[in-house]
Formats: C-alpha cells, sequence, structure tokens
C-alpha cells in the first residue's frame, strides 16, 4: 500500500514538473513584433542590417506604413531603442525632390520603430528613389542609404494625388484607409500637406476635405451617410466616413477647402459635371 502512494505521489510531482517546464517554455517563446509584414528592403552598413517592413510586398506610390528594425551584425540581435529620422529623395533627370513623411517613432516593442512615407510617384529605369536614414544608438551616430524600387498600383488606382491649389500652394494628398474596402460604411483617412520647398513638406490642418463617393458603371449613383474628412489634431490625419453600398469599381470625388471654406482644387458632380479633377478611386 505505501509502495503504491509512494508511485501516485512521484507521478502528481512529475506531472507538475512537466506541466510548470511546459508553461515556462511557452513563457520564454519569442513574439515577432513584425508577424504579417513583408521585409521589403535591408539597408547594410558596415556594422548593421537595417530591415524595413510593410504590409505590402513592395513600396507603393501612395501611403507605405514602414516598420524599422536595425540588428547588430557583429551578435546578432536587434537593438533597442534607437534613434532614426529617414529622408526619401526622388532623383529625377532634371532635379530631386522629397516626399510627405512622418517622424519615425518606437513602438512598445522598442527594437521597431514605425513611420510613413508617401511616395507621389514611382520610380523608373532613369530616375528613382533613395532612401537616407541617420540614426544613433547609445549616442554614437550612423549613416546610411539606399536605392530603393517604389512602384505604382497595377490597377492604375489612385490613392495619392499632387496638385496646386488654387492659392498657388502645392499640396499632397493621400488615402490611408480603407486598405481592404468592404460593403459598409468604412472608416476614411487621409494625410494633406503642403509642400514648402522640393526637400519640405508640412502638416495641413483644419482645411476640409468634401467626400462624394460614385459608381461610374452604375449610373454615377452616390450612398448616404458619408462624412467629410476632417482635420484629427492627435493624429495629425483626416478623419472621415466612406459609404459603400455594393461592391464593384468606387470614384471618390473629392474637394479641398481651406479654413474659411473656399475651393482650393476640386468640383462639385452634377449631370453636367460627372466627376472632380481631385479624386481617389478603387475596386473591391
Amino acid at each position: 500500500m505505501k509502495t503504491i502512494k509512494y508511485l501516485f505521489a512521484i507521478t502528481i510531482l512529475f506531472t507538475s514538473f512537466v506541466s510548470c517546464s511546459s508553461d515556462d517554455s511557452d513563457d520564454l517563446k519569442e513574439e515577432n513584433p513584425v508577424e504579417g509584414l513583408n521585409l521589403v528592403e535591408t539597408i547594410e552598413t558596415d556594422h548593421h542590417d537595417i530591415e524595413l517592413y510593410s504590409a505590402n510586398k513592395s513600396f507603393m506610390i501612395g501611403y507605405n506604413d514602414i516598420s524599422i528594425r536595425i540588428k547588430d551584425q557583429a551578435t546578432n540581435t536587434y537593438i533597442s531603442n534607437a534613434e532614426i529620422s529617414w529622408t526619401p529623395v526622388m532623383h529625377m533627370t532634371s532635379m530631386m525632390h522629397s516626399c510627405p513623411t512622418s517622424e519615425v517613432s518606437l513602438t512598445e516593442n522598442t527594437t521597431v520603430s514605425n513611420g510613413f512615407i508617401v511616395f507621389q510617384m514611382p520610380g523608373n529605369d532613369t530616375e528613382y528613389w533613395n532612401l537616407k536614414l541617420n540614426y544613433s544608438i547609445d549616442d554614437e551616430s550612423f549613416e546610411a542609404s539606399k536605392n530603393i524600387e517604389v512602384i505604382a498600383d497595377e490597377d492604375d488606382m489612385r490613392s495619392v494625388s499632387s496638385f496646386m491649389g488654387s492659392d498657388n500652394s502645392r499640396y499632397v494628398l493621400a488615402m490611408v484607409t480603407p486598405v481592404n474596402p468592404e460593403v459598409k460604411v468604412n472608416d476614411f483617412t487621409a494625410v494633406l500637406y503642403k509642400m514648402e520647398d522640393m526637400m519640405t513638406f508640412s502638416v495641413v490642418e483644419d482645411f476640409t476635405v468634401t467626400v462624394d463617393p460614385r459608381m461610374p458603371g452604375m449610373g454615377n449613383h452616390s450612398s448616404p451617410n458619408n462624412e467629410d474628412l476632417t482635420y484629427n489634431a492627435a493624429s495629425n490625419m483626416y478623419d472621415g466616413k466612406l459609404s459603400l453600398t455594393m461592391t464593384g469599381y468606387w470614384k471618390m470625388n473629392l474637394k479641398l477647402l481651406n479654413e474659411d471654406g473656399d475651393v482650393l482644387k476640386g468640383e462639385d458632380v452634377t449631370e453636367e459635371n460627372i466627376e472632380s479633377s481631385l479624386y481617389f478611386d478603387f475596386e473591391f
């Protein structure tokens, strides 16, 4: 009887040990902080591999949300708390220019930084984008740069517009969401920048972008419950609502209004004027 009790106690102890070991093993599993993203580009330096991740498989014209990790080549580990800034430059045959960017900020995982770049145009055989990174690790400064490929949407849909307003200022308006539109009232988000010079773009505050979605292939009908895009100071973006009542090809006819309500770009859709000169479009 004592033998049976002894064996039973050993069994319970062994089971508890295995269970605890399994739990400890699960706790030690490292989560991938860029899971679900694609490694789009790696910039190699003498000391580091700088990895650029995005939801897309390539950098695209329009809004690109980009995550960055820096790997130490000597230790093969990712570096925490790096301070990063970036400068994208388009090298054209007759000039150079930059594009709108956000600051690069650390995420909850301190090995990952995040920001966005709005590319206004794709590269080609003779014109290309170069991305320069300045970063510091433990107060030591580094530089890195690489020519990167930026491509257009294969369906030739418009998600960014660079234009001259009636106030003689140049603006860049880019759609952020919806990424995957659905038949419902979708969150509609965009960023708006003013071109100060060829290398400098500033966030435009307190303008309005009116929204009039239409289906050109279905009698150019619109939809109810849309909300114009207005400035959100917390995100530095413009938020509104986009109502899509069926699948198919949609054109979001837009107008840009300044603080006084003056129209800087775009027109009303009427029977005589079936589309605005300022728009986004997609098909889903």
